[in-house]
């Protein structure tokens, strides 16, 4: 074909000539399809748009006959355009993509195809089919987003990422497989993932998957899997299963799977640190005691021992304030309130009830502490008993040497001008016959005096103790003939209650005697309107005696039964308040105890003695 017979004007006249010449086939082509279809001159001018393309511009014919394709497409399509329009100039047929601006401003993709329009031997036109792609090139640019998303995080993802079949085997794993588990593609297509599962997780895994396939929900879990290098890793995996739209069957696996190592030992670390915090808790001498809002969440043994319970079940979920003395709760209250607002508070003294109603001394510091994920205040609590009775035998100790310091020198003063008065009044005694009543009184006073000031001087002083072989038989049966004539002027009987066995003991019999002679004149004394004393004697294992004083007296009150022994105090109007001090201090030199009971029926007095 040669183009070149007519001028671009001639051809246009005969393009036009033709088209209304040929009117029913142009009209045809219009009629029997959607798509835009139109005429272009060898200029690339628009001679003839359907109805269609005026719709889908939003142009009129008349208006796009006088367009430009500059103003129709853009520079750019434009550019486009022409290029594929010479290609149909030249015989050339094929699709391409452009897109045309709107009235509204709005791009309209269309696949175009252009082909020849013939008369005779010229080329006088191309026919334009054009077919509206909009909504497909939204569709694929959208599918193109996801696929691009998609690549973006399955090959950067820090995690792994996996595809799988319902059967377990591999369809697609990320890179970081590679870098996690140090598995190349070619290692792990076509195996399995349970391959990869801990021996002792296999099972679980197992039956993660049968739920998932049944149950087509998605699945989380926690499982151990192999290294290349054969170690093992905690990993979490999350598993969304992928349904068949036809059979509604699970086609596909996706599972992200993330490397929890550290954490799982962070957890293991915390759950060691935590099980040696407990253990240190339980066996630490103090008693703990954990509350919140008042309510004990937490005791330990020791807590248990020292309330008085046998189990923790006894103190769960008690307010603590029920175990607190009433007149030292509002004081609890105020340390509680600085506590919590950042002040520090140190041990201090409370009264608090044991189960059984007792109440026992303890010193208390609280703390502010986490339990359970919540504010809590940890109770460190100690049994201070022992302490107080300590402090109180430090002082009862510091009135010993007191006294002692007390008595060596008031019976270094006394005893010497005693000793001169005693010499005159010898002398006065042999010429003042006719007074002699009244010396005996003076000499009985004196010696009472002398008395008291030997027992001042065993207190500052003790005597050597001489110690030799006894039987305690024999220093009891002493005792009671020095002591039965007192007691019959009081109408007291003395029985003995002794084992057929012969005690022999090591001892300072002088000594023991004096304590038998005061246990039995304080008896003596507590019963005014006479009765029995029993003096019992009997074997107490294979190495210690047992002596026992028991009288029908009226019997001694707690608070005086709790100073007996200390020096000076005594409830007698003629008493020197040493008598049982000095008897505990000698029974305690012959590694004994010394034990008194009392109440309204009596008084028994226990002494413990080894056997040697």
């Amino acid at each position: 074909m040669n183009s070149s017979t007519f001028s671009f004007k001639e051809k246009t006249q005969l393009l036009l000539k033709y088209l209304e010449v040929n009117p029913y086939h142009y009209k045809s082509i219009i009629d029997c399809t959607p798509d835009i279809v139109f005429v272009i001159d060898i200029e690339g001018r628009i001679i003839k748009p359907n109805r269609a393309f005026e719709k889908l511009s939003g142009y009129s014919s008349e208006e796009l006959t006088q367009m430009t394709l500059q103003n129709l497409m853009g520079s750019k399509q434009a550019d486009k355009f022409l290029h594929h329009f010479q290609l149909a100039l030249k015989g050339s047929l094929e699709n391409f993509d452009c897109s045309i601006i709107h009235s509204n401003q709005n791009r309209v993709a269309l696949n175009f195809t252009h082909f020849p329009v013939v008369v005779g031997s010229e080329i006088l036109g191309v026919y334009g089919v054009g077919k509206d792609i909009t909504g497909i090139m939204h569709s694929r640019k959208g599918l193109d987003e996801k696929e691009f998303l998609y690549q973006l995080l399955t090959s950067n993802s820090l995690g792994m990422i996996t595809s799988t079949d319902s059967d377990g085997n591999f369809i697609y794993f990320s890179p970081a497989f590679l870098r996690i588990l140090g598995y190349t593609p070619d290692e792990l297509l076509g195996t399995t993932s349970f391959g990869l599962i801990h021996i002792e997780d296999f099972e679980k895994a197992r039956k993660n998957l049968t739920h998932l396939l049944n149950k087509k929900e998605s699945g989380f879990d926690t499982y151990r899997v192999r290294k290349k290098n054969g170690g093992y890793i905690w990993v979490e995996c999350i598993c969304k299963p992928l349904i068949d739209s036809n059979t509604n069957h699970v086609k596909e696996i996706i599972s992200v799977i993330r490397d929890i190592s550290e954490r799982k030992k962070a957890e293991e670390d915390i759950r060691n640190s935590e099980a040696r915090y407990r253990n240190i808790i339980e066996h630490t001498p103090d008693a703990i005691i954990v509350v919140k809002d008042s309510i004990i969440v937490y005791t330990n043994d020791t807590s248990l021992e020292l309330l008085g319970a046998t189990t923790k079940d006894e103190l769960q979920n008690k307010s603590v304030f029920d175990f607190l003395h009433n007149e030292y709760i509002a004081s609890a209250q105020r340390r509680i309130h600085q506590l919590k607002n950042g002040q520090t508070v140190d041990f201090k003294d409370y009264k608090i009830y044991r189960l059984d109603g007792n109440i026992l001394e303890v010193e208390v510091k609280p703390v502010i502490t986490v339990f359970q994920n919540e504010p809590a205040i940890h109770l460190i609590i100690r049994d201070i008993s022992k302490k107080i009775q300590t402090q109180q035998l430090l002082v009862q100790s510091e009135k010993l040497t007191v006294a002692g310091q007390l008595a060596a020198g008031i019976a270094h003063e006394i005893r010497n001008p005693l000793t001169a008065i005693k010499g005159f009044l010898q002398l006065m005694e042999a010429k003042l016959t006719d007074y002699k009543t009244y010396f005996d009184i003076i000499t009985s006073e004196m010696e009472r005096i002398e008395i008291i000031l030997s027992e001042l001087l065993t207190l500052a002083k003790p005597q050597d103790m001489k110690f030799v072989k006894g039987d305690i038989v024999q220093i009891l049966e002493n005792v009671k003939t020095l002591i039965d004539t007192q007691a019959l002027m009081n109408n007291i009987e003395i029985i003995t209650l002794y084992e057929t066995n012969i005690f022999s003991i090591f001892c300072d019999e002088n000594q023991l005697k004096q304590v038998f002679i005061n246990f039995l004149k304080n008896s003596i004394e507590a019963m005014p309107k006479g009765g029995k004393i029993s003096v019992e004697l009997q074997s107490l294992g294979f190495d210690k005696l047992k002596l026992l004083f028991i009288d029908e007296g009226r019997g001694i009150p707690d608070h005086i039964l709790n100073r007996i022994y200390e020096p000076f105090f005594t409830t007698k109007e003629t008493g020197t308040g040493l008598g049982l001090m000095i008897s505990k201090q000698i029974i305690e030199n012959h590694n004994g105890t010394l034990h008194i009971r009392s109440d309204k029926k009596g008084t028994i007095v226990e002494v413990i003695l080894p056997i040697f």
